[in-house]
């Protein structure tokens, strides 16, 4: 894979998105917040620096895998291909920065977390396609991401809402 790779420390900052493509590619998406830190030696303590925002996209069983891992304010470790998104809207110039995710895991150096297997996933190769792994072109999302999707709507009752994903397939 050619393209700059980066790896970003920081929070996921929105709910997870969750979508098929046109062609029933599966992908997610949520933004991440990475906040420098540095040490004052005015204040002889640490400050927060700048903070970075980032959209991250995740395709196909990665994408299913993030539903039901990720929550609003996860402290995240995510690896992937950096992009600039470019467009005019009238005559000013937007500008967005994404990674194309992959490898999204929990930041284990301030919390804990519990490893559990995908469906189908166990023994195949490091980017999780496997036999069986997650939605394929033009099959439906599979129950095991339905499942996370109503695990977080029941824990998320008494709160905000989930953000669902439209399109083919969806939850």
């Amino acid at each position: 894979m050619n393209g700059t790779q980066v790896t970003v420390i920081g929070n996921v900052a929105t709910e997870v998105t969750y979508t098929q493509t046109p062609a029933g590619v599966p992908v997610a998406n949520f933004r991440l917040a990475s906040t420098e830190r540095r040490y004052d030696r005015a204040r002889d303590g640490w400050v927060d620096g700048e903070t970075q925002w980032l959209t991250v996209t995740a395709w196909r069983a990665l994408a299913g895998h993030l539903i039901g891992s990720l929550s609003k304010g996860d402290p995240v470790v995510v690896s992937g291909r950096l992009r600039v998104r470019e467009w005019a809207e009238g005559e000013a110039k937007r500008s967005r920065v994404e990674i194309d995710a992959r490898w999204v895991g929990h930041d284990l150096s301030r919390g804990t977390a519990k490893f559990t297997w995908a469906p189908g996933v166990r023994g195949g190769s490091a980017d999780g396609a496997a036999d069986g792994a997650g939605a394929a072109f033009g099959e439906p999302v599979p129950g095991w991401i339905v499942d996370a999707l109503r695990g977080r709507r029941s824990a998320e009752a008494g709160g905000g809402q989930v953000s669902e994903g439209e399109g083919k397939g969806g939850v």
